[in-house]
């Protein structure tokens, strides 16, 4: 079965920078979109970015400009390149791949930036 491993969360000051990663693994083909999404606290959850096997790249609003999604596919690994951080950028950041039909999550791994 399909198993992510999230890494790089942490606490940073506004404006610094951190860089996430999710290796997935228990699939032989690559997956269709690998992504991140995020949840604060009373907020509902909010895809940030996603990357396709082919490479193209969507990315929210918010972080347009700051964040940059790359994947490795021999390595069935994503991350997400986080600048220019912000205090609105606190969540835990989830990484999720599409395989066929279905999505697969992370357990998450917190972001904290302070100012």
């Amino acid at each position: 079965q399909v198993q992510l491993v999230e890494s790089g969360g942490g606490l940073v000051q506004a404006g610094g920078s951190l860089r996430l990663s999710c290796a997935a693994s228990g699939s032989p083909f690559r997956f269709k979109r690998m992504g991140w999404s995020r949840q604060a606290p009373g907020k509902e959850r909010e895809l940030v970015a996603s990357i396709a096997a082919g490479g193209s790249t969507e990315y929210a609003d918010s972080v347009k400009g700051r964040f940059t999604i790359s994947r490795d596919n021999a390595k069935n690994t994503v991350y997400l390149q986080m600048n220019s951080l912000k205090a609105e950028d606190s969540a835990v950041y989830y990484c999720v791949v599409t395989q066929s039909i279905r999505d697969y999550w992370g357990q998450g791994t917190q972001v904290t930036v302070s100012s």
